[in-house]
């Protein structure tokens, strides 16, 4: 089965499960004191050797091993931002106008040239966009800071932003990585 076939099969089984979610508002909760950072190559932020226990559908796993492949992010990298962005809801719409897996901005989704409500392009332009940002900042919690955030934010701040949802953000998915 060629690459394209694949992921246009996959977006169909995601589709077929697709309706059995409702969009989730998130929740705000204030974060304690901001991890430490450490600064760490490329390779290590993007493409890690640990397994976490995240699981999705065999559709939406198949299209993060696709994707994770084709752009040199390690796919636990992408499951933790997918969970704790979405839960794996490809319907999720977050009150700030976020949308789908990856949490794609309108602006931010428009700029990647994806369609932010179709599930194989959300998790494609939202790797792009992690895989840059740790290309810009260089660490880990710059990374996650600036997914969320906005890098504009990290380099006003030089650092995460002391904003109670991307330090909490942040602490998430380093717990899901089993990193704290």
């Amino acid at each position: 089965m060629t690459p394209h076939a694949r992921i246009q099969h996959i977006q169909e089984r995601i589709e077929s499960i697709v309706e059995k979610f409702e969009p989730r508002k998130k929740e705000s909760r204030t974060a304690p004191a901001q991890p430490a950072i450490e600064k760490k190559p490329l390779n290590e932020i993007l493409y890690r050797e640990e397994k976490t226990r995240t699981r999705f559908s065999d559709e939406l796993e198949g299209l993060i091993s696709l994707k994770s492949k084709e752009h040199g992010v390690h796919p636990d990298l992408i499951k933790a931002v997918i969970k704790v962005e979405s839960n794996g809801n490809p319907r999720a719409v977050s009150k700030a106008g976020a949308i789908g897996l990856m949490q794609l901005m309108p602006d931010t989704a428009r700029a990647l040239g994806v369609d932010p409500h179709d599930p194989a392009q959300n998790v494609d332009g939202g790797v792009r966009f992690l895989k840059d940002m740790a290309r810009q900042f260089g660490n880990l919690d710059h990374t996650l800071a600036a997914y969320n955030a906005g890098p504009g934010a990290v380099r006003r701040y030089k650092g995460v932003p002391p904003y109670a949802e991307t330090m909490n953000y942040v602490k998430k998915i380093r717990t899901i990585l089993k990193e704290e």
